[in-house]
């Protein structure tokens, strides 16, 4: 095969050097475009944070709902006893049982305490649980809710089960799962229990 190596001369110098000019031009294209891609993509890899935050006050009773830091809606609470003190710090959404069954804990509190099922009026759960802390902690509706404002849960918070639905469908909707309170009370109506996991978990932070 012969040797196609040659010695360059003044002209093709100077050609070879138009067309290295040129092909630096050309490459400088797919280079720009590829940084702004590589900006897209990392803009991108944002879009599953989460929009929706979550705050509760121990202090005030109180759970408030932001979106993009505006507050959206802010709801009554009850947060634990001084002997079954609600823990806080900073956690994240991410499963919601809607119409729970109620077992009781391996506490001392509820020895003796049967199970009850879901809309039975001997489960202290009313319509949907929000783990903040699994499997222990969670936001719920109550059976009783005379004792939101006070300090009178066994750590979890409680809430009004409206109320507590409408937090739980706009976790579930910030997470892309969009529901209506025509499926909450389908859901209720035939006496099913349904577990959602999220694939955008919802930042819950509870102070003192």
């Amino acid at each position: 095969m012969p040797n196609r190596l040659c010695v360059a001369t003044p002209t093709t110098q100077r050609q070879m050097q138009r067309r290295s000019r040129s092909i630096i031009a050309v490459l400088s294209i797919p280079i720009a475009v590829a940084l702004v891609f590589g900006v897209g993509a990392a803009i991108r890899g944002h879009e599953g944070s989460s929009s929706l935050t979550l705050e509760a006050s121990l202090s005030d009773r109180k759970l408030s709902v932001m979106r993009d830091g505006e507050t959206i809606g802010s709801y009554p609470i009850a947060i634990g006893s001084p002997t079954h003190p609600t823990p806080p710090g900073f956690y994240r959404i991410k499963t919601i049982v809607w119409n729970p069954d109620w077992i009781p804990p391996d506490q001392p509190w509820a020895r003796g305490k049967a199970p009850a099922g879901p809309g039975s009026a001997d489960n202290p759960m009313r319509t949907v649980k929000i783990f903040f802390r699994e499997p222990d902690f969670y936001i719920h509706g109550t059976n009783n809710p005379k004792s939101l404002g006070e300090a009178a849960s066994h750590g979890c918070l409680r809430m009004d089960p409206n109320q507590a639905a409408e937090v739980a469908l706009m976790v579930m909707d910030n997470s892309g799962i969009t529901r209506d309170w025509d499926w909450v009370k389908g859901i209720l109506h035939i006496g099913e229990t349904r577990a959602v996991r999220l694939q955008v978990a919802a930042p819950f932070t509870i102070t003192n």
